[in-house]
């Protein structure tokens, strides 16, 4: 624990995110089709004027069978007699360019990479340009990087899109929350911006910037939980929770973001391994969803199919299972070990192998390294410059500042006076923990340590308390089985809280929610703020939030529980509430008890309020030849499939919502807008309320503004059945913005 006693002093992070290594760098990056040397001329993967996939095809081609088993793992090896260097499929930017893959190496002119907030607190400022922005800056320093001869490896493994489900995993750091319309718009806005396209998307025409990758496909969210683990858990998944939570933020990742890469996951679902589902990866994936790019395996994800799940009886069938499946590359050694074995043994035809290298050269194609020397391509200029650049430093700032979320402020202790007559303490476990504020890719307070805690809060005029969890607590491979806060942190609060002259402002830095119950009903803590992991300018950030040189503005994208949660096991993988298991529901979307902190929670220096100016269409007529009736409660419920309605039903009824919005505060402030549908039939599997659209908008003090929301029924209006097959029901469905509702009427 640190203790700070300074006059409007706070401690500042802001740096780039660096790493020593031993490897030696190389100013040259790699490439193919090297024009230098004449034999690469009459190679026609070389000829950029040929198609990809011609081209790729070609490539494959001219492969002994040893060389293409030794490309279907992530270290590629070279292959000198093509003119082909080594490569690296594994590399990290889940927020900002990392070493943690084998792909980036910090060790030459450029020492480090922007690290903006940990996913979860970006997510809080529900600002789908900002996280544009965040990824298109970490395409630009990964170029850099590549073009500085520091990457062997353009193809990177994020973001992570997995469904905040469950309050105590470890990972959901890592990801934009709860909601699947929000993880779906931060998947699509960040994968455009790493991959070099425009924020509406269509600017890619083949190539890539960098390549990203949606994991983890699918319904993966446990990690190891009371000695169940992520490798051998079998994720039993209803249709219905499929088709309206697990699956959409993969659908956005591949049909609008236009990712060019999937991770499957370790675990199995309903009884089949991810990375072993034909079903998922081949015809939903790819046919479905016309993805075009390499889908690899989470890390060993194919040897255990074999040695922990047993669902293969052999290596060999371990392998066949997943290249027929559409895999196309091992993050590990299992294929380049066991794949041969499966050719001779005539389980695996060798056209398998030869589909899986044709994604993945592909790919590389895409991203210009078989296209001659990168300096002559679309991204060769991009330079060491790029990175850490001032502009990403303010980026970085900006997104630590959108994102952290005002949870209580009674009686306006916040913002404090800049007066430098007034002394300030922090006090805590966080204090001073530059790491912590970092994320990943708590902590015991002795009795010593409170007691002098209480005696320095005693003589500051106000006392700030950094508390919260860090990565002993929740990470990769740990959940939690707790959600208060660990060690005797609530003691250490209450006690100083008692203690100090005014009510205290507590922080806490977390990527997973706490329950602060305590805290909340404390008249002793005047203000609670939530800052989540906050990156490098994370503590600049909140220096300027408490003393209102920043309006604060995020809102929740998780729902907070209450510790009596944790009697849902882990495990249970249902988001509508079961009364046989006692599950109450999972998300703001199903839970139907009282949280900590709901969904969308934060409050800001300034009051807003809305006021629904015109909605273009408030009767839907489904003037159809037939539908569809059940019986509910005695209530015959009329409805129609949307693939039934069909696009031109779903485009042409598209329909327009203004809101007025308006600052009646003091400040400036940057606002987001929640826009909600309520259904006003309950039960049945229905959602309590879902999220339909959600903007930002920057107000004056006093200021009014109007935001258009466009919404299609059939995405808007329509719910998932027990089957997974999406329906629009007749009857009265709300539109919702803070307080205010408005019907819309679905007549069939």
């Amino acid at each position: 624990m640190i203790f700070h006693k300074l006059s409007l002093v706070f401690p500042l992070l802001c740096l780039c995110f660096t790493s020593l290594l031993t490897r030696v760098a190389s100013t040259q990056p790699p490439f193919s089709c090297d024009p230098s040397n004449p034999s690469t001329e009459t190679f026609p993967f070389c000829k950029t004027t040929l198609p990809i996939s011609q081209r790729a095809r070609d490539l494959v081609s001219r492969l002994t069978l040893d060389e293409k088993i030794s490309q279907l793992v992530n270290s590629a090896p070279a292959i000198p007699r093509l003119g082909i260097p080594a490569y690296e499929w594994w590399s990290e930017a889940l927020h900002g360019v990392a070493d943690v893959g084998k792909g980036i190496f910090f060790n030459g002119t450029i020492r480090g990479a922007t690290s903006f907030p940990q996913v979860i607190l970006t997510a809080a400022s529900f600002d789908s340009y900002l996280w544009y922005r965040i990824g298109q800056a970490i395409g630009l320093e990964a170029r850099a990087l590549y073009n500085a001869g520091q990457a062997i490896g353009m193809t990177f493994w994020a973001p992570n899109i997995n469904i905040f489900r469950d309050p105590r995993w470890g990972r959901g750091q890592e990801t934009p929350g709860e909601d699947p319309l929000v993880t779906g718009k931060y998947a699509v806005s960040y994968v455009r911006g790493v991959q070099g396209d425009t924020f509406n998307g269509g600017k890619l025409k083949g190539n890539l910037q960098a390549s990203a990758c949606c994991k983890h496909f699918t319904a993966y969210d446990l990690d190891n939980w009371k000695g169940t683990t992520r490798y051998k858990f079998d994720a039993r998944v209803t249709m219905q929770d499929l088709a309206d939570t697990y699956q959409p933020p993969f659908e956005s990742c591949v049909k609008q973001g236009r990712a060019s890469g999937i991770m499957c996951a370790y675990n199995r679902v309903n009884g089949i391994p991810s990375c072993a589902d034909r079903n998922l990866l081949s015809k939903t994936a790819r046919r479905q969803w016309g993805f075009h790019g390499y889908i690899t395996s989470d890390c060993d994800a194919v040897s255990i199919i074999y040695d922990a799940q047993g669902y293969a009886k052999s290596p060999e069938d371990a392998v066949v299972d997943v290249l027929k499946a559409g895999m196309d590359v091992n993050c590990g050694s299992f294929l380049q070990k066991h794949t041969k074995a499966a050719v001779k043994q005539n389980k695996l035809p060798e056209s398998e192998i030869d589909r899986a290298l044709h994604n993945l050269f592909s790919v590389r194609m895409r991203l210009g390294l078989f296209n001659g020397n990168p300096t002559t391509q679309p991204f060769g200029k991009i330079g060491a410059d790029v990175v850490c650049s001032p502009a990403h430093q303010v980026l970085a700032l900006q997104a630590a500042q959108d994102g952290i979320v005002l949870l209580k402020n009674s009686h306006g202790l916040l913002p404090l006076p800049k007066s430098k007559s007034v002394s300030l303490a922090l006090i805590g476990p966080n204090a001073n923990s530059a790491k912590t504020l970092l994320g990943n890719y708590a902590v015991a307070c002795s009795s010593a340590s409170i007691d002098k805690a209480v005696n320095i809060a005693k003589g500051a005029d106000h006392v700030v308390l950094i508390m919260g969890l860090d990565q002993t607590q929740e990470k990769e491979e740990l959940d939690r089985v707790d959600l208060v806060l660990p060690g005797r942190q609530q003691e250490l609060i209450t006690r100083v809280a008692e203690a100090a002259k005014k009510p205290v402002i507590l922080v806490l830095l977390c990527g997973g929610p706490v329950d602060i119950t305590f805290a909340k009903y404390d008249r002793n803590i005047g203000s609670i703020l939530w800052a989540g992991y906050p990156g490098e300018a994370g503590a600049v950030a909140l220096a300027e939030v408490i003393f209102g040189d920043h309006n604060p503005g995020g809102r929740l994208p998780m729902t907070w529980y209450p510790q009596d949660y944790i009697k849902v096991p882990m495990t249970d993988m249902n988001m509508r509430p079961q009364a046989t298991s006692g599950n109450p529901g999972r998300t703001y979307r199903f839970y139907e008890e009282k949280e900590v902190f709901p969904f969308g929670c934060g409050l800001s220096y300034s009051k807003y309020s809305y006021k629904f100016k015109s909605v273009s269409q408030n009767k839907l007529y489904l003037n159809q030849t037939s539908s569809t009736k059940m019986v509910e409660n005695q209530d015959v419920v009329h409805y129609k499939s949307v693939p039934e309605l069909g696009t031109e039903f779903c485009e042409t009824r598209k329909f327009l919502v203004t809101i007025g919005v308006k600052n009646h505060g003091e400040m400036a402030g940057k606002h987001p807008v929640l826009l909600f549908v309520k259904p006003a039939r309950r039960g049945n599997g229905r959602p309590i309320k879902q999220l339909v659209g959600f903007q930002s908008v920057i107000l004056n003090a006093k200021e009014k503004a109007e935001i258009v929301f466009e919404l299609s029924p059939c995405e808007s209006l329509s719910r998932a059945r027990e089957d997974g097959l999406m329906v629009i029901e007749e009857g009265t469905h709300f539109l919702v913005v803070g307080d205010e509702e408005y019907p819309i009427s679905i007549l069939v």
